[in-house]
């Protein structure tokens, strides 16, 4: 399981010209989930998620947590994290899993980060054409692979 996490001001999902979510200070996380996914990787990476310290405390310093400052979390399903780029200039996406496997993992991986927030996580809809929109403050992106723990 992948994740792309961007420390936001701002962000938004829409689809079909509506926005379903929305947040302000908080993540927007990106998730790509591959058929080797399990509880084990959700319970690492949602550990992960709510306790990097990449927000600022009082001094300017990356020292606070999401959690810490009560900001807030938004989801959005991305199969392309797993895009494979080594051979040719078109990605393949054989890696992704498919839905019946990605779909409960990504439901299970946004409950488990509720959970863990103790609020609602806003969420995109899996496997609509989305228009995301944020306001990355930093800029602050980090990327998260389970099946490589740096």
């Amino acid at each position: 399981m992948r994740l792309l996490i961007q420390r936001v001001t701002e962000a938004s999902v829409i689809v079909e010209n509506k926005i379903i979510s929305s947040i302000k200070e908080g993540l927007l996380i990106f998730v790509g989930i591959i058929n080797e996914d399990t509880k084990d990787d959700i319970e690492y990476l949602v550990k992960k998620a709510v306790n990097l310290r990449i927000f600022d405390d009082e001094y300017g310093v990356m020292n606070e947590s999401v959690m810490q400052i009560g900001g807030e979390i938004l989801v959005v399903s991305q199969f392309t994290l797993h895009a494979s780029t080594k051979k040719g200039n078109r990605p393949s996406y054989i890696r992704a899993a498919k839905p019946d496997i990605s779909i409960p993992l990504y439901e299970e991986f946004c409950n488990s980060l509720s959970k863990q927030l103790n609020k609602e996580v806003q969420t995109g809809e899996f496997g609509a054409d989305m228009k995301v929109q944020l306001i990355n403050d930093g800029p602050v992106t980090i990327w998260i692979d389970s099946k490589n723990r740096e």
